[in-house]
């Protein structure tokens, strides 16, 4: 049996301006761009895992008004879940986001727990955090 992800959400508040965070500061392709009732649901994947979907969307897209608005409350807070990348090179990968403007949280360090990794937050307030693995 195998099991593996087949996509996951990132709630965004502006999904025009977070779209070319994805895509253009990380590198993300553009897979499907629907709308419905008023909404959007952009979905990005990455050259190296076409498999696996990020689907940005806002609060209250499909989502009942109490829920939508509970969710904005929290991404408003910034306290959302944290979003982890991969990178086979954190350095480019680093001033890549940076000069894209985003907000940098950290700087790449290495961790004690192995890998090297930074942060940032999208135009939204979610927390991305991009790391590379220890060479070997």
């Amino acid at each position: 049996m195998t099991v593996s992800l087949q996509y996951c959400h990132i709630t965004v508040n502006d999904l025009d301006r977070s779209l070319a965070f994805y895509r253009d500061a990380l590198g993300l392709e553009v897979r499907n761009d629907v709308a419905s009732d008023g909404f959007r649901w952009v979905t990005l994947v990455s050259a190296s895992q076409p498999d696996l979907e990020i689907v940005l969307s806002e609060p209250h897209a499909g989502r009942p008004q109490a829920d939508g608005d509970a969710l904005q409350e929290l991404l408003t807070k910034g306290v959302l879940p944290v979003i982890v990348f991969r990178a086979d090179d954190l350095d480019a990968t680093f001033e890549m986001v940076r000069a894209f403007g985003a907000e940098v949280l950290q700087e790449p360090i290495d961790q004690p727990w192995g890998p090297r990794d930074c942060a940032f937050r999208d135009p939204s307030g979610n927390t991305v955090r991009i790391s590379q693995a220890p060479k070997t």
